[in-house]
């Protein structure tokens, strides 16, 4: 008898835990604009610098989504000691996550603005060159890196990669367009 009535007080117990933390497990409203005022500050970052507001409000719904699997309880997530920091692994994952779906997302890595102030690209070209170039950059990337992570280490680390890049670059903009740029090195003694 005892252990029945010790089986039925230990069942009742995980029925209220799991029926009574269940409600615990969705954030609320406030507590998701919250999680987005923070992913506010990583808007400067090179990638999503580019992005447009409806796109950033996708990625942020993205990595916004990610977190609160991971952290069904919110107040555990924002009493973390490092909560900062988890938000920005977050953020890069699904930057990286990103890269990895789609190729052209590299528009959003070297802007045509800038490709055209590096004397890379002409001015004025439409969009549909613009993708042309970006998905012959993407091809030539995919090729010459093994994976999105050895790119995405490139692209941040090591300048002897974006040589590497810009080369892939140049190489797509004179296949396209004709245009060819002199690279003249200057070797110090």
């Amino acid at each position: 008898m005892k252990r029945f009535l010790l089986s039925v007080f230990l069942l009742t117990l995980i029925g209220f835990g799991i029926f009574g933390c269940s409600q615990q497990k969705q954030w609320s409203r406030e507590e998701r604009q919250s999680l987005r005022e923070m992913l506010r500050d990583y808007r400067k970052m090179v990638y999503l610098n580019n992005l447009t507001e409806a796109e950033y409000m996708l990625f942020s719904d993205d990595v916004a989504a990610a977190i609160e699997q991971d952290y069904p309880v919110y107040t555990t997530f924002i009493e973390m000691p490092a909560v900062n920091d988890t938000v920005q692994v977050y953020v890069v994952t699904t930057i990286v996550e990103q890269l990895n779906t789609d190729a052209r997302n590299m528009r959003h890595i070297f802007p045509y603005n800038d490709l055209v102030m590096a004397n890379v690209l002409p001015s004025g070209l439409d969009r549909v060159q613009q993708n042309a170039f970006y998905r012959c950059l993407a091809q030539r990337v995919n090729a010459t890196y093994p994976d999105v992570a050895t790119f995405f280490n490139a692209v941040i680390a090591d300048t002897t990669a974006m040589s590497t890049i810009n080369q892939l670059q140049q190489q797509c903009a004179a296949d396209l367009f004709d245009w060819q740029i002199d690279i003249v090195e200057v070797v110090g003694d």
